[in-house]
């Protein structure tokens, strides 16, 4: 396994600008600004709780709605996650954790799989539509999963148990994709190569 699990990432498309760099075996330390507060938010919780240093400038035509900003920085920390990895000798491969948050619960799995795919679901009917801070719609929780899992190659399972307040629910599922992610990218001293019997992931 490399000593250096890092990577940075520059995306430029004509809505939207990121820069952001990231840091596997950090310390949770986080550096957020995406002109989006609830989502600058999700990722300090994110960054804290998997323990990954990560820093973003994000902006864009947030004029117009969140989408384009919020997707185009989870496409960007999938990327780098993918990058950071390697190929990802020595590491657990599987996380998965159960975080509550008040009366919100949420369990995340995650499977370093190198196959995009995302299982999602329990949130309460008309979640989706809920504006979030002023700005953060809950079907963007949805977006961000999907664009980190199809740019990482992660298969993610997030499943939201109970929940009333939209706040707490979308992040009690960032907090249990941390506590999930950081497992699976854990380096396990027992596990000699790649953790798959195809050897390759």
């Amino acid at each position: 396994m490399s000593s250096q699990r890092v990577a940075r990432i520059t995306r430029e498309t004509s809505e939207s600008s990121i820069d952001l760099t990231l840091d596997l075996d950090g310390t949770g330390r986080s550096d957020i600004q995406t002109t989006v507060p609830f989502f600058d938010h999700l990722l300090t919780a994110f960054s804290k709780h998997s323990l990954v240093d990560l820093a973003v400038r994000a902006s864009g035509d947030t004029e117009i709605d969140v989408h384009h900003t919020v997707e185009d920085t989870g496409i960007a920390l999938g990327t780098a996650i993918r990058q950071a990895l390697g190929d990802k000798s020595g590491i657990g491969r599987y996380g998965d954790a159960l975080v509550p948050l008040d009366e919100a619960l949420a369990r995340a799995v995650v499977d370093v799989s190198g196959r995009p795919y995302l299982v999602h679901g329990g949130e309460p009917a008309g979640f989706e539509h809920h504006l979030i801070g002023g700005h953060f719609t809950g079907s963007m929780v949805r977006h961000v999963l999907e664009a980190i899992a199809f740019n990482a190659g992660l298969t993610i399972h997030v499943e939201v148990l109970s929940g009333r307040d939209p706040h707490h629910i979308a992040e009690a599922e960032f907090k249990a994709l941390a506590r999930a992610f950081r497992a699976a990218v854990e380096p396990d001293a027992r596990v000699v190569g790649i953790p798959s019997t195809k050897g390759a992931l």
